[in-house]
């Protein structure tokens, strides 16, 4: 299954130095989850032909403005392109009521219905379906937050082709030893399912940790996640700045990177007030205490391995 994250915009607060507010898209199997969908976001998909008509599914982590004022943008245009497929937007309760009154505002009626998911204050899985299961997490910022969890589902057996072909098993049979069963042939010959199957790997997932106080419980939440993207909005030694505006530094994010005991950490969400000459300073600082961090690049696919 293709797992695989975009990221269209990795800077905090305002654009700045080339970089967008914080949006990023999620490929799993067919679905595209949209995650955030900060000022420019359309603009971004178009600029690294990410099809909008794809996505389905909108995960807003918290109502301060670089992380939804897109939204309504993105909106308007699916209207405008006739969508008539529902879009499910998993949100804070009070996104309806802002939505609500800029279309009324502007007289705009979509051609599509929203169906909104309101976020709890806890641990809890809020998406579900074959392959795919998705849960949140609480952050500690100055309003409510919420961190996300994307896993991919593995229930069953791989089915060995070139083995399935050797014992003649028809094809009504495949199913039965995805769950394990033996198969018996037309002899009455027994034939062990660990002939025909063999395990499948281990369910890949991938984190996104929106603005945080440095919290060490969230390693809870993403045990082994194989990637981790968590804000570093700050260099150490801005780490009073970070504490007063509830946010994390480069070595907090890549500590709680450490004690989820993470295969990758991707860090972003910088501050403005950052060149891009001065995130190779927090690249480094991260990687004094968890080696496998890289920065995020707007525009760059990064494969869930």
């Amino acid at each position: 299954m293709e797992f695989n994250l975009t990221i269209l915009g990795n800077n905090s607060a305002i654009p700045s130095h080339g970089r967008h507010p914080a949006a990023q898209v999620l490929q799993m199997g067919n679905e595209y989850f949209l995650i955030d969908c900060g000022e420019g976001t359309q603009m971004q998909m178009n600029h690294f032909d990410i099809k909008r008509s794809r996505i389905n599914y909108i995960f807003i982590s918290h109502l301060h403005g670089d992380h939804f004022f897109g939204l309504i943008g993105l909106l308007n245009s699916y209207s405008l392109l006739r969508r008539e497929k529902t879009l499910h937007i998993f949100c804070h309760q009070p996104l309806k009521a802002l939505i609500d009154i800029q279309l009324q505002t502007c007289g705009t009626v979509l051609t599509f219905e929203i169906e909104y998911h309101f976020l709890p204050d806890k641990q809890q899985i809020i998406f579900e379906n074959k392959q795919t299961m998705v849960q949140c997490f609480p952050l500690q910022h100055r309003i409510a937050c919420l961190g996300f969890l994307f896993k991919e589902k593995v229930e069953g057996r791989k089915i060995l082709k070139d083995k399935i072909e050797k014992y003649k098993v028809p094809i009504a049979q495949m199913e039965a030893l995805k769950n394990g069963e033996d198969f018996v042939d037309a002899n009455g010959t027994v034939i062990d399912n660990a002939l025909l199957t063999a395990d499948l790997p281990p369910a890949r997932s991938y984190a996104y940790v929106s603005d945080t106080l440095f919290l060490p419980e969230i390693a809870a939440h993403i045990p082994q996640v194989n990637l981790l993207y968590h804000e570093a909005t700050f260099k150490n030694e801005d780490a009073q700045r970070a504490a007063d505006t509830f946010h994390s530094t480069a070595s907090q994010s890549a500590t709680i990177a450490h004690l989820a005991k993470t295969k990758k950490l991707l860090v972003g969400h910088f501050s403005a007030k950052y060149h891009q000459e001065h995130l190779q300073e927090l690249l480094q600082q991260a990687r004094e205490i968890f080696t496998e961090t890289i920065i995020s690049e707007e525009g760059k696919k990064y494969e869930i391995e």
